[in-house]
């Protein structure tokens, strides 16, 4: 015989709340089988039937009465809890109660007697969700099986005592089972069954009155008639497992579905929560008593489902932006107005008091993550703005930007705009690790600029490039701009990156003083050759080929740009100095006259055009020019007033030096004495300062005289 077979034999005449009737060890197995984990588990299980089918209801409010019945009696009278609402709330539809007092009224009006049901006849009304009229009859079956034992009526017959203990017991866990299936599906119903939830609280009331808590727990092996079935709890943790369920059912894309996956998925899951709670807010919290913090239950629930989720989501392998993603979400929306603190869940939705969304060692985990993946991210820009500048710019020999006559590079703007945007996205989650982010970010920095100082030296050095020089001034400005940058704007110490910064600075200047020397030097040694005395050069050659690169020094920030102005100026008066005071053979009146004119020439066009570029050396300017009028000028008396001339204007000339250009205008060995021993005496009182220091420089010659 199956269970229904044989639970549908029994009938309202039967012996009520017993099982006496059906024979032996086959309704031993019945009841067994319906007290198991199983059978409680499955949808289609006997005392599950029917779950599913809902009332439709209108709205009513409640409020429980905690007085208890008489027990042992059948009935209960005087102040009973009543487990149906008054037909004149059925025909008025009045509006919903806020107080216990007056459901309990309510109820009082119309009682609900236990009535002696069979087993079957009370599954049916738990199947209907009579659970008010199912717990009625259930009490009845209780309290007349703890009359009958007390009694000792089942002294002979101790198994016929044990089955109907097991009836009561299994179907008070139908109603458990029931309870959790209302609780579990309140949110998964567009409209929440307000009469189905204000008789579960109604229902719960009577069973806490009816089985009041003595701290006396059931012991095993021992019937549990009369121990309190604790719904409440039961209620809670139903509330619990909807949570879970909610959240785990919010949709969440593959990766390889979609690239923006986390953030669409916390997205829904803010959306849908957020509409969850808003239903317990307006039509949840007022099917229950206020005792039930119905609210604050619900909401906790969700924070702890959500932080179980959350946890889950942690120990996956999440890329820089999910990291971000979550950081964010967990650090600035969850209790922001945009989920728990919107102002249309206030005041009811709390969040003073809930506990971390994570936990410190899964919160500490994912900041660490992000920081190193951040690391990665960072030289991955850092590399990216390397990359082109090389192939937008350097190979493209594309000429930088002039903003305000400065040679402009967007490197300084690239660098701080992406430690600029890491450091405020990671300062938003905290404060912590905006520092860390931002101090990656420097350490990152001072492995990128040598590196890119590398691949501008490979490439400058590889090749004679006309944008060398324009991209020299403008990558000085740009690391000028980046200290700058990064004291005023992020307030770091950038002592080591201004030793990088200084360190690269002299490799790049060493390498444009050297590509000028390669230019100017083939023209600097035809100073006085013989194709240079006839004129086959241009006299603005020299001049052209230093102006290649100092004429885009205009173009570079000072003092940067003006000190290297100043050396190629004294470089250039130099080495042209050092050419003409070289030992030659002697030149006549005609050939001096001519030298004379062609260094005056070149000198003028040398110094103009460097004055014009923004040299400010004009102590330079008369050097060349001395040399060309003692070699030009044919009195002896005015060679002498030369001399002077050219000793009092830059006092570190030695005898050598004046020797050398006596010797190159001819004069022999006794002239050239005596107009040292006239003309020299000013090299006595120099006046000159440490930086006009020209002829210290230039290597005297030997003059050999031959007779």
């Amino acid at each position: 015989m199956n269970r229904n077979t044989e639970l549908a034999t029994r009938s309202v005449t039967e012996e009520p709340a017993s099982l006496t009737n059906s024979a032996g060890n086959e309704k031993m197995e019945v009841a067994s089988e319906l007290g198991s984990p199983t059978l409680r588990s499955m949808d289609s299980g006997f005392f599950e039937r029917g779950i599913k089918t809902m009332l439709s209801i209108r709205k009513s409010k409640r409020s429980p009465n905690k007085e208890k019945g008489k027990e042992g009696t059948g009935t209960w009278k005087g102040k009973r809890l009543s487990l149906r609402f008054s037909k004149s709330y059925e025909e008025n539809n009045p509006p919903i109660c806020n107080g216990v007092e007056e459901i309990s009224e309510k109820l009082e009006a119309e009682p609900i007697e236990g009535k002696p049901l069979s087993v079957m006849e009370i599954n049916e009304l738990i199947q209907k969700r009579q659970l008010l009229e199912a717990f009625a009859s259930i009490k009845y079956l209780e309290d007349e099986t703890i009359a009958e034992r007390d009694a000792e009526k089942y002294k002979d017959n101790p198994q016929e005592f044990v089955r109907k203990s097991k009836d009561v017991d299994l179907l008070y866990n139908s109603i458990t089972n029931a309870i959790q299936s209302i609780v579990v599906g309140t949110l998964e119903h567009p409209a929440v069954e307000d009469t189905m939830l204000t008789s579960l609280a109604t229902l719960i009331a009577r069973e806490e009155a009816a089985h009041p808590n003595t701290g006396n727990a059931a012991c095993p092996g021992l019937d549990l008639l009369g121990t309190p079935r604790k719904w409440r709890e039961e209620w809670r943790e139903a509330i619990k497992e909807s949570a879970r369920k909610r959240v785990q059912r919010v949709p969440m894309a593959s990766k390889e579905e979609e690239n923006s996956w986390l953030d669409l998925h916390l997205s829904f899951l803010q959306k849908h929560l957020s509409e969850d709670l808003l239903k317990i807010k307006l039509s949840v919290k007022k099917c229950y008593p206020e005792e039930y913090k119905v609210c604050d239950i619900y909401v906790e629930a969700f924070h702890n489902a959500i932080a179980s989720h959350l946890q889950d989501l942690t120990h996956r392998p999440l890329e820089f932006n999910e990291l971000y993603t979550l950081l964010d979400w967990v650090a600035n929306t969850y209790r922001s107005e945009l989920f728990l603190g919107h102002p249309d869940l206030k005041p009811e939705v709390k969040t003073e008091n809930l506990s971390l969304l994570l936990t410190p060692d899964d919160w500490d985990k994912l900041k660490n993550d992000y920081i190193t993946s951040a690391k990665g991210k960072i030289k991955s820009y850092f590399g990216n703005i390397l990359r082109l500048e090389v192939t937008e710019k350097w190979e493209k020999e594309v000429h930088p930007e002039v903003k305000e006559n400065l040679y402009h590079s967007s490197l300084s703007f690239d660098i701080q705009t992406i430690i600029g945007e890491h450091m405020k996205i990671s300062g938003t989650i905290s404060r912590s690790l905006g520092a860390q982010t931002l101090e990656l970010c420097l350490a990152e920095l001072h492995e990128f600029i040598p590196r890119f100082g590398e691949e501008f030296v490979a490439w400058s050095t590889a090749q004679d490039n006309p944008v060398f020089a324009p991209y020299f001034a403008a990558y000085i400005n740009s690391f000028h701009d980046l200290v700058s940058g990064l004291e005023t704007v992020f307030k770091v110490n950038t002592e080591e990156l201004q030793k990088i910064l200084s360190a690269l600075t002299r490799n790049f200047t060493n390498i444009f003083l050297n590509k000028l020397r390669t230019k100017a030097q083939p023209l600097l040694k035809k100073i006085l050759t013989k194709d240079w005395i006839l004129a086959t050069e241009r006299p603005d050659s020299l001049a052209s080929a230093i102006s290649q690169f100092s004429k885009h020094l205009q173009h570079m920030k000072d003092p940067m740009g003006q000190e290297l102005l100043r050396d190629i100026h004294k470089y250039v008066v130099r080495e042209y100095i050092v050419q003409v005071i070289k030992p030659r053979r002697k030149m006549n009146s005609e050939t001096r006259q001519q030298v004379s004119e062609k260094m005056n020439q070149e000198a003028g066009i040398l110094n103009n055009m460097l004055i014009d570029q923004g040299s400010d050396s004009d102590w330079l300017l008369p050097a060349i020019h001395h040399i060309a009028n003692i070699i030009g000028e044919k009195k002896k008396d005015k060679i002498k007033e030369y001399v002077k001339e050219l000793c009092q204007d830059y006092p570190d000339i030695r005898k050598e030096h004046v020797l050398a250009v006596l010797a190159l205008r001819g004069l022999g060995r006794a002239r050239r004495a005596a107009i040292i021993r006239q003309g020299y005496h000013a090299l006595e009182s120099p006046d000159g300062g440490e930086d006009s220091t020209l002829f210290a420089e230039i290597d005297a010659p030997v003059i050999i005289s031959c007779f």
